[in-house]
């Protein structure tokens, strides 16, 4: 069979400065390119506002990455593109694609692409249909979940969002809940694909609990909750906090950085539970394990996600998941082993995760929940999915 030759697009992926950030592209990525049956160019644009406005602390860290690197056996650009602050990312779309578009076409020139990808819907998707559309390719985007729910609805990009989900030639979504979002919008639901997440079973695998407590210098004989993502009110942290009042001798330990750190201590701190609320700030992906096999429970009081890999990857650690009924949680949580799906209200997390503590599911129970993920099976779905677009 002929190789595909793939020109994907990806805002979301890690760097050297923020090697977190977007790891599951990555393992995606590495595991197509592993493949040998696709041709990759994976293409992570870099979003730097005008100067002066770029030496500002949170952007002149950027501007020293490579323009072209090699990350794990993936080819990676990273062109330029300006982003305009104060504009609630409007214009971000529109920006990448005029930047990358020049690349694509002598690229495509030396070589044809068969079809052009998006990883995220915004602003990848929008312009990966403008340079699939000067291409005369098919595309193809995917939705993970904030990417849809915020800039979907965002007065500035909500029109742009919709536009993309009708024009593509295909459409991803990590669960059937999202892909029920995405046909609110106006997609045809005969193009929706599925797509669940991977998983690296090499690193997420249960390890010995008391072991990965002491790296942690947590005790041995009390509760101990989990809780992994970006410090953001959608993640809902603060109603985790305010339940861990009601759970008298649980530790709560927050893997993750963000805006809400500073909110996050001083909650803490107003209850009187400083002691019982460590913040780790962010934590490379591979250690994670250690976190998630050294609590009894994991919680994400979340607002909104698409399927949460923090929940798959908790339940390979065997630990159980408490958060909120959203429709990827009660597509991924379907044996009682796996958890609970609570309201974001602190009563109810602490009654769901004081039944659990009193009752603790065994852990290979637990863990048949994230018996069906895998790096593997997630790129050979991604690759059939791309061969039906230029089949169809």
């Amino acid at each position: 069979m002929k190789p595909l030759r793939i020109l994907s697009l990806s805002t979301l992926y890690p760097h050297a400065m923020a090697p977190n950030f977007g790891v599951f592209v990555e393992r995606q990525m590495q595991a197509v390119a592993a493949r040998g049956d696709v041709d990759l160019v994976m293409v992570s644009p870099l979003g730097l506002p005008p100067f002066p406005l770029s030496l500002h602390s949170r952007y002149r860290h950027l501007r020293g990455l490579d323009l072209a690197e090699q990350r794990g056996g993936v080819s990676l650009l990273r062109p330029r593109f300006t982003v305009l602050p104060g504009t609630g990312g409007r214009f971000n779309a529109r920006l990448e694609a005029a930047a990358v578009l020049p690349l694509a076409r002598k690229l495509h020139a030396q070589q044809p692409f068969d079809l052009v990808d998006a990883q995220f819907f915004y602003p990848d998707g929008p312009a990966a249909l403008t340079i699939a559309k000067a291409l005369s390719l098919p595309c193809s985007i995917k939705a993970r979940g904030a990417d849809v729910h915020f800039w979907g609805s965002a007065p500035g990009t909500a029109r742009q969002v919709r536009a993309a989900a009708i024009g593509a030639s295909g459409l991803l979504a990590v669960s059937g809940g999202l892909a029920d979002d995405l046909v609110a919008l106006g997609a045809d639901r005969g193009k929706i694909t599925v797509h669940r997440t991977g998983l690296d079973r090499s690193v997420f695998r249960p390890l010995n609990r008391g072991e990965c407590r002491a790296k942690l210098s947590l005790p041995a004989d009390r509760p101990i909750l989990a809780c992994v993502g970006a410090l953001i009110e959608r993640k809902g942290q603060r109603f985790a906090i305010e339940a861990l009042a009601q759970i008298p001798n649980a530790i709560l330990v927050l893997a993750g950085a963000g805006p809400d750190d500073a909110k996050l201590r001083e909650l803490a701190a107003s209850l009187g539970l400083s002691d019982r609320v460590l913040l780790l700030g962010a934590v490379p992906h591979g250690d994670l394990p250690i976190v998630l096999s050294a609590a009894d429970l994991f919680v994400l009081p979340t607002a909104s996600e698409g399927l949460a890999n923090a929940w798959v990857e908790a339940l390979a650690c065997g630990t159980p998941v408490v958060t909120t009924p959203i429709p990827g949680a009660q597509e991924l949580l379907t044996e009682p082993a796996y958890g609970q799906m609570v309201a974001r209200d602190p009563a109810a997390i602490a009654a769901a995760v004081k039944e659990l503590l009193a009752a603790p599911p065994p852990r290979e129970a637990v863990l048949a929940g994230a018996e069906n993920f895998s790096w593997d099976a997630n790129a050979a779905a991604l690759v059939a999915h791309w061969r039906s677009l230029m089949a169809g």
